[in-house]
This record gives C-alpha cells, structure tokens and sequence, in this order.
C-alpha cells in the first residue's frame, strides 16, 4: 500500500495540535468581543473539522487495496461546509429587524475551513486564512472605528401611527439630514393604541449635524406622535 495513504501517530498529532491553536487564536479574538461564540467553541470546530479530515483521508486506508474499490477524500468532510451553518446558524440573533452574530457565525466557518486545511496538510493555507481572518475581525474593526471617531452614536425613539411604508419614510428622512442608520427595533403597542408603532433608530451622526434639527424634521412626519432622543425630549 502506498505511503500516500498512511500517516503516522506523530503527523496526525501535530495536525490536530495545529488545529486547536489556530482555532483557538480566532476564538480568542472573538471570546474578548462577548461573542456567543468563543474560545472554546471555534477551538472544537476546528479539531472537529481537521479530524473528520484525516479520518476522510486517511481512516478507510486499509480498503484500499480491494478490488472495485473507489475513493473521494472529500466526500465526508464536505458536509461540514453545509454541516457548520447549523451551529453558525445558533449564534446569529435577531431582535425585531435587529441581527447580530453574523461575524461570529462567518468565522466559525472560516475556522472550520481552518480545520480541513490543517487536516489535509496544507498548514501554510491554514495559516494564511488565520492571520487574514485576524485581520478582519481586529485590525479592520480599528479602523473602521478610527475612521468613524468624529461620528457619534445617537438612539432616537420614534412613536409613529402604524401606516405601509412609514419606515422607509422616516429612514430616508434621517439619512437625507445626514445620519447614517446602524439599527433598527420595531415595538408594537399595546391593544389600546394597537395602531401605533415604538420605533427605535441607532444613527450615527456627524459633529457637524444638530441633532436637534433632525428631530425637528423627523416630527414633521404625517403620522408622527412623538419623537425623542437620549438626552433629548421633544
């Protein structure tokens, strides 16, 4: 039987190894952050993904020899590239038209990319796509942070009669005054003003804009009942 389809104790150690610190070192970065998914988490996907790798590779050798006997290494392990969208799937949360956990959710996949690279034998592609996913997650996060410090985060709470389209309405107006909307949570009211909606905005707002004036354009809204701001009651 060929060497091709063998390895040893100590390769398949060291691969496993690999494995779990560099998904450890993505997990990390997103323990620091409150993801919901953190070190432990992205370190198992990892290991995970790198075993069902050599066991795809490197588990059915002995059938090797067998007449009729044909083998794709990637039949197993490619269902963990579908397979990983249910567990990313769990740390993605929604909150009305609110969604968070989706950079949580893309590196758990990548990290189970990861995994596959390592288990294969290609290490110098698993360390690669760690250090470029360390660099998105990290070093992009700064500066898009740095690039964003002259803007400020604004809560704007909107109180509005519950008519087709006046979302758009009222994101469009704050976007024509400037703001930059980041979120939106949508509450209905309770039965007796059930034809109300508490609509609240997360803008990010330029130093140059007033917030004030913004406020006084969003309330000139037909079907506008009440505006506020944190800080701010109008």
């Amino acid at each position: 039987m060929s060497d091709v389809w063998s390895i040893s104790y100590g390769e398949l150690a060291l691969r496993l190894v690999v494995a779990a610190v560099l998904g450890g070192i993505v997990g990390w970065e997103r323990e620091l952050n409150n993801s919901p998914a953190g070190f432990r988490t992205h370190i198992l996907v990892s290991v995970g993904s790198a075993l069902i790798m050599l066991i795809s590779i490197y588990g059915f050798s002995e059938f090797m020899q067998e007449p009729r006997v044909t083998f794709d290494p990637g039949r197993i392990s490619a269902q963990v590239v579908s397979g990983i969208g249910f567990l990313g799937a769990g740390t993605i949360l929604r909150q009305g038209v609110t969604v968070s956990g989706l950079t949580t959710a893309a590196s758990l996949w990548v990290v189970a990319g990861i995994g596959l690279a390592v288990g294969t034998g290609f290490m110098f592609a698993a360390v690669l796509t760690t250090m470029i996913a360390l660099i998105s997650l990290e070093l992009l996060n700064r500066i898009e942070t740095g690039m964003l410090k002259k803007r400020s985060l604004c809560v704007i709470h909107v109180t509005v009669i519950d008519e087709p389209g006046k979302l758009g309405e009222l994101a469009s107006c704050i976007a024509e005054q400037g703001g930059n909307v980041r979120r939106v949570k949508i509450e209905e009211r309770d039965k007796d003003v059930a034809e109300e909606l508490d609509i609240t905005f997360m803008v990010r707002l330029s130093e140059r804009m007033a917030i004030a004036e913004l406020l006084d354009q969003i309330r000139q809204i037909r079907g506008v009942k009440k505006v506020r701001s944190e800080g701010y009651e109008r």
